[in-house]
């Protein structure tokens, strides 16, 4: 058990399963209490129950992460029941559906952006106010991927979301490092959870009847091949340990694929190589000496 967690209090989204709940469980044995947020309520029961047998400190809290409201409500019994807050983790996330650029259902992108993103900036509006209040510091945990570092072919809308979620963390971790709130992007490979099964729990409002759907064979084709890459991931009890492990030596960004390493180096490369073009251009090269302006 770490002393730098012990007694204090995490709010993680999606935490009735996979990721979520590895790293509930996880912080669980560390000392912290844990609010569990989660749409399955059913299994959000079960995942309560497991976390008070293992003698963790736990409170249940239903929620549609795509309603502010529901967060609110969520953040205000968490600080009821608890008493100070010191870590969000926004967890909660959907595949969405592999899909070409034309034939990705408009309703589609509407639910992955709203939960992979707005999920995010809900439960950080919510959140953050309640680790500033009590001055001593904190965490946010943002649950992007690797997929957020390097576009994929036919998944543009995840792609899109986690890409967001990882330009949001560096703006927040620089609003929010004079109050001593580290603020990190989780990006993983494939980890052995139920992603590829998002829809059982979509919502109603993202459901319609646009014909710009993709085939049932081309679909079936689409989530096998999903669902073998997440299956052949690593196990969530491992992700949790290293999210652990980078929080203690505080990472920005948490890695949990080394392997995956070239991919981002040849990234990159490739931007470095267009900002040797740039210096090398007639037209704007001249602008190289230029002063920089940041905020």
């Amino acid at each position: 058990m770490s002393q730098v967690f012990a007694g204090k209090t995490a709010i993680i989204s999606g935490a009735a399963g996979g990721i979520g709940f590895a790293l509930a469980q996880e912080l669980g044995l560390q000392g912290m209490n844990i609010v569990l947020a989660d749409i399955d309520t059913e299994q959000l029961a079960e995942a309560e129950l497991t976390l008070q047998k293992d003698n963790i400190k736990v409170l249940a809290c239903p929620l549609d992460v795509t309603d502010f409201n529901q967060w609110q409500a969520t953040a205000t019994a968490a600080e009821k029941h608890f008493g100070p807050i010191h870590m969000l983790i926004n967890n909660a996330g959907v595949g969405g559906m592999p899909s070409s650029i034309e034939n990705t259902n408009h309703d589609i992108w509407r639910w992955v952006m709203d939960v992979n993103l707005m999920g995010v900036v809900y439960g950080t509006q919510a959140v953050t106010p309640l680790l500033k209040s009590h001055g001593e510091g904190g965490w946010i945990i943002n649950v992007a991927s690797m997929a957020g570092m390097i576009g994929m072919p036919y998944a543009g809308a995840y792609c899109a979301s986690k890409a967001a979620v990882v330009s949001m963390t560096e703006s927040w971790s620089a609003e929010l490092k004079r109050h001593n709130i580290s603020v990190s992007a989780l990006c993983p490979a494939f980890v052995k959870t139920r992603i590829h099964e998002s829809h059982r729990n979509r919502q109603a409002k993202y459901k319609s009847d646009q014909v710009s759907l993709p085939s049932k064979a081309s679909a079936k084709s689409g989530f096998d091949k999903a669902a073998a890459l997440v299956e052949s991931g690593i196990p969530p009890e491992l992700l949790a340990k290293r999210v652990v492990e980078a929080l203690l030596s505080g990472q920005t960004y948490i890695f949990t694929h080394p392997n995956n390493r070239p991919v981002t180096q040849a990234r990159a490369e490739a931007i470095d190589a267009a900002y040797q073009d740039a210096v090398d251009s007639p037209i704007v090269g001249h602008l190289v000496d230029e002063e920089i302006v940041s905020f």
